[in-house]
């Protein structure tokens, strides 16, 4: 697929131009130079054309190991990846020397440089710096706005000799989680099965990692990629997008999500930092599995349980990534407080699955994955209508649900109706009286008999139809 990575340096509108092309909001926009930190990429459209499209860092003349030198060495790696350039400067400022040194740069990377001239939604603020812009020596500039969406008719002209003469298609839609359906007219049915596509293993499997600020989700997503992907160091909160990356683990195609650092809400002050957490939020729903890393030396703080509660209530398969466990001096204790934490603060989801590893020195890494996948298959769980009211039956005779009025609230029916994770409708006398710890007694039965463990499963409690109503 033709690829174009959008170069510019800092606050140019790098980032505004690329979710114009994505055509949605992937990328976080601020006014405050270098908020991209590291490279992403997506799927968009130019009209008919459909193109790869890559945000990069801002351009900074930084070569050591400062933060904005590794972005400089992340912007280098992306540009690798390109068939083309759209280089973008600032209307308003005009041709500053950085662009003209950078000009320089980019002229010796033997690869199409399309200039654009940003922020021209009024011509006379521009007109002097599209006329210095032709000084740059890539030809006539192409005045554009990223905010108001002007002048993309004249990028696509200027990219058509570029083009490959065959696109390929693709689907750029984002997967959502299917809305609730009227399950009602089921009831009885014990031959009901539920429709929904099998899983294709050629869909990648959505894996986003996540956790507090600097416990090591960008160096484990670098050693499961084993490339410097994007930006690691000791600095917290380097990550700001979160950033997708394919990949393929044993056959099956993955897109792995790195995700800006989570603090605790009273903490997050800086309105970047807000559009950061929001990002990482949403990269969570989009999930399927969600690999929470902790940090060994601080085992399940209150913020990492606050996530690990995020993360099951939207329903995501949850994995848990022990990081710096080379580096935890009682091991024995560390193991018994995480085991202690998951039995009691995470008790609504029984058994989920966690490795302990070093993403710096890469061990245990493929642990990680191999749990990943274990998870991604029981989260697709399916248990047969006629199998489940036999255990329905015996449940309710193992332990009948509580009187009402001296009445019994029987147990009528249940099925299946989604997965993803698995979620089950029970059809009862009067649900508004079956008390939660009778629903956590089939949940946990259903966990137990089935072989559900470390997901999250819903069961949704519904009235059942009187037979002597008219």
């Amino acid at each position: 697929m033709f690829t174009l990575a959008i170069i510019g340096r800092p606050n140019v509108g790098k980032s505004t131009l690329f979710n114009r092309i994505a055509g949605k909001k992937l990328a976080i926009v601020d006014d405050t130079p270098g908020v991209t930190r590291d490279w992403r990429e997506t799927e968009g459209y130019l009209f008919d054309r459909h193109l790869r499209i890559i945000d990069t860092a801002g351009l900074e003349e930084n070569f050591d190991d400062s933060i904005q030198g590794r972005m400089r060495q992340q912007t280098e790696a992306a540009l690798k990846e390109a068939d083309a350039i759209l280089f973008l400067i600032d209307g308003r400022a005009g041709v500053t020397p950085m662009d003209t040194h950078f000009a320089g740069w980019l002229r010796r990377q033997k690869k199409p440089v399309i200039l654009a001239v940003n922020k021209s939604e009024h011509e006379k603020a521009t007109q002097t710096g599209m006329a210095e812009a032709y000084g740059l020596g890539f030809g006539e500039p192409v005045a554009v706005s990223a905010e108001h969406g002007i002048g993309m008719e004249d990028i696509y002209h200027a990219l058509t000799p570029h083009f490959p003469e065959e696109e390929e298609e693709g689907n750029t839609e984002e997967e959502t989680e299917d809305e609730f359906f009227d399950v009602d007219y089921i009831e009885g049915d014990e031959d009901f099965e539920f429709e929904q596509e099998e899983d294709d293993p050629e869909t990648p499997i959505k894996i986003a990692i996540v956790g507090r600020p600097n416990v090591g989700k960008s160096t484990l997503l670098n050693a499961i990629v084993n490339d410097q992907r994007v930006m690691t160091g000791p600095e917290a909160g380097i990550t700001r997008d979160a950033i997708t990356v394919d990949w393929e683990y044993e056959g099956r195609k993955f897109k792995l999500v790195d995700t800006a650092g989570m603090r605790r809400r009273a903490k997050v002050q800086d309105h970047i930092e807000k559009m950061s957490v929001e990002d990482t939020m949403r990269a969570i729903r989009l999930a399927q599995v969600v690999i929470l890393v902790l940090d060994g030396n601080a085992i399940f703080e209150k913020q990492d349980l606050q996530i690990a509660e995020h993360i099951i209530n939207e329903g995501r398969a949850l994995v848990v990534a022990v990081n710096k466990w080379d580096s935890v001096k009682d091991r024995t204790d560390a193991r018994e407080e995480l085991e202690h934490k998951f039995e009691t603060s995470l008790a609504q989801t029984k058994d989920v699955p966690y490795a302990t590893i070093s993403a710096l020195n890469g061990s245990n890494i493929d642990k990680v994955l191999y749990k990943a996948l274990q998870t991604y298959d029981v989260w697709n769980k399916r248990v047969p209508t006629g199998n489940l009211n036999r255990w329905r039956k015996m449940m309710e005779s193992r332990n009948p649900a509580p009187l009402i009025s001296g009445r019994q609230n029987r147990l009528k029916y249940i099925a299946q109706i989604k997965t993803r994770p698995p979620t089950f409708a029970l059809w009862v006398s009067r649900p508004e009286k079956l008390p939660p710890s009778y629903k956590r007694y089939l949940i946990n039965g259903l966990r137990k008999d089935y072989d559900i463990p470390g997901v999250p499963i819903r069961l949704l409690v519904r009235r059942s139809k009187n037979p002597f109503a008219s």
